[in-house]
């Protein structure tokens, strides 16, 4: 990026180590338009896009963010030279923490080394397309000068937050929260940006549920009715639930689908962490596996203490009317004629479901994201949102489509009231399998995937909106 101011400017014997303050001044006046001696965030942002088009619209916020020390929303001077000499010096560790053998220059293999270790499996020809973005001369290494060349306005402070490009995002709700985790860096954990983020991923998530609440008591109705009537339409469920209860009872069960939305994720991102730590072995960056492993053992956690409301919302989406006034007293009737333990009908399959979810979920992601990378990423590892969003549905929809048989048998378990003898899993599975058939245990599936699309258009949107009320970027 800077290379030719670098080479206009200085000699070569003046620059093997640091930009002298000639070169800061001249990049100064660069941006400084109006010539009032401080450069606002618009000078920052129309000089960055001059510069490099490869700069995120939020570059500029982020920069300010960490070089406006007096916080007048100006940078003057002394605050630019400062805020570059400790960039420069945070670089410096990236680079030197990339470069295991010491030799002063960075190689495809060392990058490949750098991403596994995050979790991102790429190959060794995708490692050499990033390579060609930085390398200035054509030798297939990148020494220290291109390094920062490159990254000299990136408000990355460490190679975590360069790679952190492909993060696997969890924006899209669809009801069932048993994928892997979101993650925050240190400084978001730090500025307590994170619990920001959770709660405008919690009312985005609110949202969504509440638009597609009807798809989702309609899929319910059709995995659980399907006992009594083998062949029944959509249309025809549909229009039976509207017939019993009316056009909002379409929105039965949502509330508790919504109030179960803040402990499962306050627990799940919680016991991610606590997991994380148990098997990071080397106290820093977890790989693909060790991500999996305690994905799945938190949502095993977040799942094991709000179980009791799964099995609440689940009674009642399939409720009739006036058999329950609402939340409270659907606990009280449940309590009184079935006993504690109806509140853990189901919890054995809805254990299990979580392998297949996650583990298809994360392994699919991967995949579409290496292909993307192969294929389409050009000189820069950032997918965009369209990208992300696209990756995550099919990976997600997959996911569904694996646990969607233990998630049909937990729901038929969570329906069944007390009787004289208490239905076993492996029991209803064979007994599904024998009078149904294979196809018996995906009834519903097709509302679940009609409720996929709606989910990630309201979702990304509702997010999107959210984020601006809280000033996320």
């Amino acid at each position: 990026m800077l290379r030719r101011l670098q080479d206009f400017l200085l000699p070569s014997e003046a620059c093997q180590n640091d930009y002298n303050r000639l070169a800061y001044e001249v990049l100064f006046e660069d941006l400084d338009h109006n010539g009032d001696g401080v450069v606002d965030i618009t000078e920052l942002r129309d000089g960055l896009k001059h510069w490099n088009s490869w700069f995120s619209e939020d570059t500029e916020k982020e920069i300010f963010m960490d070089a406006d020390s007096n916080a007048d929303s100006g940078l003057d001077f002394e605050e630019f030279v400062q805020y570059l000499q400790d960039h420069e010096k945070k670089m410096k560790l990236a680079f030197k923490s990339l470069d295991k053998n010491d030799d002063g220059v960075i190689d495809a293999s060392e990058i490949v080394a750098a991403v596994r270790s995050l979790g991102i499996h790429i190959s060794l020809s995708q490692a050499k397309d990033i390579l060609k973005s930085m390398d200035f001369d054509g030798s297939m290494t990148v020494d220290w000068d291109e390094w920062r060349d490159f990254f000299f306005f990136h408000p990355a402070k460490n190679i975590t937050d360069i790679v952190r490009f492909w993060k696997h995002s969890t924006i899209i709700d669809i009801g069932e929260s048993i994928s892997i985790p979101d993650e925050f860096t240190e400084q978001e954990k730090m500025s307590g940006e994170w619990w920001k983020r959770l709660v405008a991923a919690g009312i985005a998530s609110a949202i969504t549920r509440t638009c597609t609440a009807p798809l989702e008591r309609l899929k319910v109705t059709m995995q659980v009715q399907s006992l009594k009537v083998n062949k029944m339409g959509l249309v025809h469920v549909f229009k039976q639930m509207v017939k019993e209860g009316g056009f909002f009872s379409l929105w039965r069960g949502n509330g508790v689908n919504i109030l179960k939305i803040a402990p499962e994720t306050a627990i799940k991102i919680g016991a991610y962490e606590q997991y994380k730590k148990l098997l990071s072995f080397d106290g820093d960056h977890l790989g693909v596996l060790q991500r999996f492993t305690a994905g799945c053992m938190a949502g095993a956690t977040s799942q094991t203490c709000v179980y009791p409301m799964e099995v609440i919302k689940t009674r009642l989406n399939l409720s009739k009317t006036g058999e329950y006034s609402g939340l409270v007293d659907c606990v009280r009737k449940l309590l009184k004629r079935e006993g504690i333990q109806a509140f853990n009908k189901g919890y054995v399959p809805n254990l299990l479901s979580i392998i297949p979810y996650a583990g298809l979920d994360l392994t699919i992601f991967e995949l579409l994201k290496n292909y993307w990378l192969e294929h389409y990423a050009g000189n820069s590892v950032n997918p965009g949102i369209a990208i992300m969003l696209g990756c995550s549905t099919v990976s997600h929809t997959c996911g569904q489509l694996a646990s969607f048989p233990l998630i049909l048998v937990r729901t038929r378990m969570q329906a069944v009231m007390l009787e004289k003898e208490t239905v076993r899993m492996m029991q209803l599975i064979q007994e599904i399998y024998t009078k149904e058939g294979k196809k018996g245990f995906f009834r519903g599936f097709t509302p679940n995937v009609l409720k996929l699309l709606p989910a990630v258009g309201i979702g990304s949107v509702a997010h999107e909106l959210v984020k601006r009320l809280f000033g996320l970027t």
